[in-house]
């Protein structure tokens, strides 16, 4: 049904549908009432709209009704002020397909799922502030690429990409990412969503084109509790989602190696970003959504 994605607006409890718009709505909004009721309560949501007053600005501007709740005075931005341009970057590769046999851990999710709820949930966000949310889907290539805008009503369009974003393809990250360094061409805060399964160094090479644009980014890298503990029992083969290929190998006797291995790989892109400046967040889908959140409203309350 092509407007299926409109099931998204029913007011149903989260728990029993899997509705992507309820979902991030719900996400946003539980966030916001837990940043009033925690020591982060100074990075304000509802009033991302204004700015505090400084000497020199037009005192018509001062929002008296802000002052009355606050006790400071606020005054109205104008939009050229507000609308960060957001680009939402996520990885469609066939890796992100993958599910937990042990679907407890993780509600059932795979990565790529998981990944579009975190995508919707920062669409919804951004709107709030009155940011401009795009969207881009990759795998070996760019997929789709939605530009950004700032209307409440833009929110369909990046929900029904997402809705029929399925995990297909090898990856290519690197040559993505330069692509589409290349072809944004304002200056934005980057989002990418991603297991990073591929070369790091082509990978981080990728990220540091958006940085030599300019760009501000931020890196959600995405994994599965069993891809990072490989908590299989018995002897068993295993396929790569992208190359087809099949090993047969007993998980017992490699994963303290795997381990190390994977550790080794994360503090790679964990050090390459921190030299260039990139924010990095390690997440795995039994991971809560606010801690994702909380790090993308860190970033922008940066960006001033």
């Amino acid at each position: 049904m092509p407007d299926d994605y409109r099931k998204y607006l029913d007011p149903a409890t989260v728990g029993k549908l899997a509705s992507l718009e309820l979902k991030a709505r719900l996400v946003v909004e539980g966030f916001i009432v837990g940043l009033h009721k925690s020591p982060y309560h100074g990075f304000s949501v509802e009033f991302a709209d204004y700015r505090q007053y400084m000497p020199g600005d037009d005192i018509k501007h001062i929002d008296w009704k802000i002052y009355g709740k606050s006790d400071r005075f606020y005054i109205k931005q104008f939009e050229e002020e507000t609308n960060l341009k957001g680009y939402i970057i996520l990885d469609a590769s066939a890796s992100m397909g993958f599910r937990a046999p042990d679907s407890r851990l993780t509600n059932g999710l795979t990565k790529l799922e998981y990944g579009c709820y975190l995508a919707a949930a920062l669409s919804y966000l951004m709107l709030r502030q009155q940011d401009a949310p795009g969207l881009l889907v990759f795998d070996e290539k760019v997929r789709a690429m939605i530009p950004p805008r700032g209307t409440r009503s833009h929110i369909n369009n990046i929900l029904k990409e997402l809705d029929k974003t399925n995990p297909q393809s090898g990856t290519d990250t690197g040559l993505a990412f330069h692509e589409l360094a290349e072809r944004i061409k304002r200056r934005g805060l980057i989002i990418v969503i991603s297991d990073l399964l591929d070369d790091p160094v082509k990978t981080l090479t990728g990220l540091k084109h958006f940085r030599h644009r300019k760009h501000d980014v931020i890196v959600f890298h995405v994994l599965d509790p069993f891809e990072r503990n490989f908590n299989y029992s018995a002897e068993a083969r295993f396929r790569d989602l992208e190359t087809g290929e099949m090993i047969l190998t007993n998980p017992n006797q490699i994963r303290p190696a795997y381990i190390e291995k994977l550790g080794e790989y994360i503090e790679k892109f964990k050090q390459g970003c921190r030299e260039s400046h990139i924010d990095y967040h390690f997440l795995d889908t039994s991971t809560p959504f606010d801690k994702a959140l909380f790090g993308y409203l860190a970033k922008r309350s940066r960006l001033g």
